[in-house]
Order: C-alpha cells, then structure tokens, then sequence
C-alpha cells in the first residue's frame, strides 16, 4: 500500500520531534490533544467575537439615533481633506488657557479657523438645497461669510477698526485677485487650446455692483478732504451720516441683485447643460446624505460657536502676534487671515477652473467678493450705528485706492468672453504687488498729512475728546518748531487744523 499523503499536522509533529520538544513515545498523542485544545479556544474565541458584534450590531440597530449621530460625525468631520487640521482647535484653547505666549494662541486659532470655514460652507449648500432656490441663494449669501463676519463683530465689540476694515477690504482683494486669478491661471494652463466662452451676465451684475461698493468708499474718503467745515466734530459727523446713508444704499442695491438673480431674471443666469448635470449630479449626492435640513442648522450653530471662540482669540491676539513676529497687523489682516478663511473656496474655485467650468468659478469668485463689499460692510457699519460706535467707510488712502484698481481691473479683464492663463497671472501678480504694499509700508496715523518736517499727525479729535493729554501733544509742537519754519508750515496747514490748534500759541 502506498503511504498516506503527508498533512499539516504530520509535519508540524515532525518539526517538534526534531525540536526535541516532544518525547519520541509521547508525541503523537501529546501534539493531537494541544491541536485540539488550540481549535476549542480558536472557536470559543471567534463565537464570542462574533456575538460581540452581533450584540453591538443589535444596539445599533435598536437605536436608530446613535447610528445615525455616528454617520453625522463622521461626515462632518472626516468628509473633508482638511480634517486633520481640526486639532489646532483644542490646542488653541489649550494654549489659551495654559497662558502659552500669544503668538501659538493665534497661530493654532488662524489655523483651526480654515476646516471650520470649508465646513460651514458645506453645511450651508445643505440648508441651501433643502430651503429652496430663493432661500437658499439668500442663505448662501449669508452663511457662506460668517467667519468674515463674527471676526468684524469681535474686532467693533474691542473697538478695533483698523483691524476690522483691513479684514474686509482684505476678503475683496483676496476674491477677486487671488482666487479668480489663480483659477484662471491653473485652469487655462490645464485647458490650453480648449478654453470655454465666459458668460458674461453673472460677471456684468457683479461687477457692477462692485464699482457701486468702490463709489461709496470713494465718496467717504474724498469728503473728509474737499470739505469745508472748519469744525472737526462736524466734519466727523458729515462724513458718519453719508457712510450711513451709503450703507443703506448697498444693501436696497445687494438685496434688489438677487431679486434679479434669484426671481425676475432667473433664466438668463441658468447654468448651461455640462454645470446643470454636474450640479444635479451634486444634488443627488446631497439627497444621499445623512444631514438633513434641522441637523445642518444644529451643526452650524455649533460650528459657528467654535469659529466665534477662535475669532476672539485671533483679534484679541493678533497685534502681540504682529509685534512678535515681526510682521505688519496690517499685512496679516488684509493678506494672512483672508487667505486662511477662504482656503475652501480658493480650492474649490482652482477644481473647477481645472474642469473647464468657468462659469462656476466666477459665480464663487466674484459672489463671495460681491457678498462682502454689499452686505457684510453695510451690515457691520449699520450694527455699529446702533451701538453708538462711529464707523465710516473710509479705508484709508492706500486702502480705497487699491480696492478701486482692484475692481477696475477685474472689470477689464473679464469685459470679452474668452479667459486664458495670462489673463489670471497678471491678477495674481496684481495681488503680490498690493501684498508688498501692505508688508512694507507701515500704517501711518488717521488723519495724517505731510509737511517738510515728515509727517504730523492729526490729533484734534482726541484733544476735543479728552482721550489725549493737550499737553503732551503741545509739546509734540514745540519740538516741531525747533526742525522747520512754523510760521510757513502753519500756512499751509488745513484751515480746521490751524482754528484747533489756535490756543497752543
């Protein structure tokens, strides 16, 4: 007879007899009873796992909310790419209440705040999509800025303007130059030859009312300058009430464009057949999605609670920031912080530049630019009017300028239908020279003017005030006398300037 095949179990007895771990009599019987052995415990132990899942399983099953608060936590936290940089929001409240130094508090706050933005932008296209077409354009435009807006809400609440202004102005220029700008750049390198006609009509209403925003901030910055109002209070209070006026006038015109857009006019702004399958090809994937409508707004509300701690910790921190750094507060608010805010949208807007899609990119582009200058500047201004606090719409000199070329030139560039890669590089270089304007130029003083002696400045309305001490500023004076001709310079100083100063002399 021939021999049996040899098993498994053969040669494992033989490896152990030479092994000498088994005596030559004792070894088959020995090794037999530990093969057994092993499978009893390999079958007690994969049952138990078995009905451990089973059991967990049944719990999941019998709690139908658990299950699904699991799926919501994993889709809001874990569906985007940005998801590992969730943990700088509890090492910035760590770092704030450890009393690290300032500067790792607003470094883990600017950096917590960039998942937070893209997720609040993905739970507001869920709210948008299950209010409605009206509604929801209506609830786009004010959800998609909110970390825009509670930053300019905490920098009024301190009474810091010049931060809020410069995050404002900051979030236009970063729009319209830098993400409309790279995604043509990226987009026409990627699509050379194949480039898709602009459609113009969402570009013209935006556009227009951008230059509406740029007149309004134009009107408050040359009054302050061709008025002829010896008195300073008054003068202060013209200029408030035409900002005011201008605020209400931006707001008729923003909610009058998406009348138009949203009602009137809806079909001229419909997207063409390629956008619509891919946007009801979204829609569908939305349908799918466990968030419906009442979770989206919880999620928000709690998503917009975090954002609102890690703006506070970015205003109250950022000029111990700047200071340490080395680095402009003004060069941070208008350039770093719009950058990190809109990081989803400059990367959504790069996607579908990269897809041919045009179209979609503008509508992000020049919406969300749109959404800052005609809403979000006359709604803080009007909420500063109500709590008494003087806001105006002058940026400054090197501010509104900029804002105005930067509109000019975006209108220029989008005024035919055809788009290429040169056209986006000569915006993103527009905003690099605006970028080292801001890094190198320092901030000069309010209502300051320049003499052959440098520059002085301004300081009647904290004298008027009682905010400044006269008699610090009148010493200021005396050592300007010493360095030139006052009595030629007192000529040529602003007729306000000389009734104010009058009894310095």
């Amino acid at each position: 007879m021939a021999p049996p095949p040899e098993s498994s179990h053969h040669h494992h007895h033989h490896y152990l007899l030479e092994s000498g771990l088994l005596d030559a009599g004792k070894a088959p019987s020995a090794a037999a009873a530990a093969e057994e052995k092993e499978e009893e415990e390999w079958t007690s132990s994969s049952s138990s796992m078995t009905g451990r899942k089973k059991s967990e399983s049944s719990r999941l099953a019998r709690c139908p909310g658990l299950r699904r608060a699991a799926a919501q936590l994993r889709e809001v936290f874990l569906g985007t790419k940005l998801f590992p940089l969730f943990s700088a929001v509890p090492l910035a409240v760590a770092a704030e209440s450890l009393r690290f130094g300032r500067v790792w508090v607003f470094a883990f706050s600017l950096i917590g705040l960039a998942p937070l933005a893209e997720r609040v932008s993905f739970l507001s296209e869920h709210i948008a999509n299950t209010a409605g077409p009206t509604a929801g354009g209506l609830l786009n435009a004010t959800c998609g800025n909110i970390p825009e807006l509670i930053i300019a809400l905490f920098a009024l609440n301190k009474n810091k303007m010049e931060i809020l202004k410069w995050s404002l102005l900051g979030s236009i220029l970063s729009n319209l130059l830098l993400v409309l700008g790279s995604s043509i750049l990226f987009g026409g390198i990627v699509n050379i030859g194949k480039e898709r006609p602009l459609d113009k009509r969402q570009a013209d209403v935006s556009i227009g009312l951008l230059l509406l925003g740029a007149l309004c901030h134009i009107a408050a910055l040359v009054s302050k300058c061709t008025s002829s109002t010896g008195d300073s209070i008054s003068l202060s209070s013209s200029v408030l009430q035409l900002s005011r006026s201008s605020a209400i006038v931006m707001l008729i015109a923003y909610f009058g464009s998406l009348l138009f857009q949203l009602k009137t006019h809806r079909q001229i702004f419909e997207l063409d057949e390629d956008s619509s399958e891919s946007s009801s090809s979204e829609d569908d994937a939305t349908d799918k999605s466990v968030i419906g409508f009442a979770s989206a707004v919880v999620w928000l509300i709690g998503m917009a609670a975090v954002i609102a701690i890690l703006s506070n910790y970015v205003v109250t921190t950022i000029e111990e920031a700047s200071e340490s750094m080395g680095i402009p507060v003004r060069f941070i608010s208008i350039i770093l912080l719009p950058i990190v805010g809109n990081a989803a949208e400059h990367a959504g807007a790069i996607i579908f530049a990269f897809k041919n899609k045009i179209d979609i990119t503008l509508g992000i582009a020049l919406g969300s630019a749109t959404q800052i200058s005609m809403l979000v500047v006359p709604v803080i201004l009007i909420v500063s009017w109500v709590n008494g606090i003087p806001m105006d719409l002058d940026f400054n000199l090197l501010e509104t300028g900029s804002l105005v070329m930067t509109v000019i030139t975006t209108a220029f560039t989008l005024q035919d239908d055809k788009w290429h890669y040169l056209k986006g590089f000569n915006l993103v270089l527009c905003y690099v020279v605006i970028a080292v304007c801001f890094f190198i130029l320092k901030a000069l003083p309010r209502g300051s003017w320049r003499t052959r002696g440098g520059w002085l400045t301004r300081a009647r309305h904290s004298c008027a005030l009682g905010r400044a001490r006269p008699g610090a500023f009148a010493l200021k004076l005396r050592e300007s006398r010493r360095s030139l001709n006052w009595r030629h310079q007192r000529r040529k100083m602003p007729k306000f300037l000389r009734e104010d100063m009058s009894y310095l002399f």
